[in-house]
């Protein structure tokens, strides 16, 4: 999909920009390029910049089919976009603090997204929730992960960890496979499947389903077969973190949310008082 690159004024005769003047915008902006067609751009939502005076982040959902030669895609995707008054930018920069708001600021955590199914440890009423998308072939996801797991797994009132499997195809392929392994095993009732899924020993560029299932089952001392992978359950709830991260604008691993806000540092974790 096309990104505008540069910051674009609105017309000068708006005082300040309606979500549909966005919309409309937006679309005539994308729209001009004509290899799109069946374009259609939605607010998902929004939030104010306390620290950036009258600017806003609009959350917007772009969906469109897209020529490539003679070949035409469909591509669905989410974009931040920042107003302020009649000024429209894709991105936004403190200049002060250098801090790049593309990055740190993302939608309020949907509580609909705290499902059971992504519980990991921790107690639903625990005092402070986590939720975590994370790649098991990251290396940064590999250091990471597993030491903040297992430091809250110790204070199960204290922390709700909930986790959601994000694997970056294009990056790991093999991570894919071994994400919808870990899915039916946990549900075949393995425990601590997440933790042991970061041993796992397999090439991040694997694409040999069968060499990716023989590394995990060794791991795991599990038969998980390719069938297993293809059950309606695993791919349903494959398709549910994939459409969590979609929604709350997850692009990278890992990517932590506390107590239903971005966490930038990741270790918001670390300044809470557990006994």
């Amino acid at each position: 999909m096309p990104k505008l690159s540069t910051i674009l004024a609105l017309s000068a005769s708006l005082m300040a920009a309606t979500d549909a003047e966005v919309v409309s915008f937006l679309k005539k902006g994308i729209g001009g390029n004509p290899n799109i067609s069946n374009l259609r751009v939605e607010v998902n939502g929004k939030k104010n910049l306390p620290a950036m005076s009258g600017w806003q982040a609009y959350f917007m959902s772009i969906e469109a089919d897209v020529k490539q030669g003679n070949d035409s895609r469909h591509i669905n995707q989410n974009g931040t976009y920042f107003v302020n008054g009649n000024v429209i930018a894709p991105e936004l920069i403190n200049v002060k603090t250098g801090e790049r708001y593309n990055d740190t600021v993302a939608p309020d955590f949907n509580n609909a997204f705290y499902t059971k199914n992504n519980l990991i440890s921790g107690e639903a009423n625990a005092l402070h929730k986590v939720a975590i998308f994370s790649d098991p072939l990251c290396p940064f996801c590999r250091r990471y992960v597993p030491e903040a797991l297992s430091y809250m797994a110790k204070y199960p009132k204290t922390f709700a960890v909930y986790y959601y499997h994000l694997p970056l195809a294009g990056l790991h392929p093999a991570a894919v496979t071994l994400t919808k392994a870990a899915i039916a095993a946990e549900q075949n009732g393995t425990n601590n499947t997440i933790l042991s899924l970061y041993k796992v020993d397999i090439n991040a560029s694997e694409r040999d389903e069968q060499k990716i299932l023989n590394a995990f089952n060794k791991t795991f001392g599990t038969k998980i077969d390719k069938d297993d992978i293809r059950r309606s359950s695993v791919v349903k709830q494959f398709d549910f973190d994939q459409k969590v991260a979609s929604s709350m604008m997850v692009a990278g691993t890992p990517t932590v949310f506390f107590n239903g806000q971005k966490d930038a540092s990741k270790n918001k974790y670390k300044e809470i008082k557990v006994k």
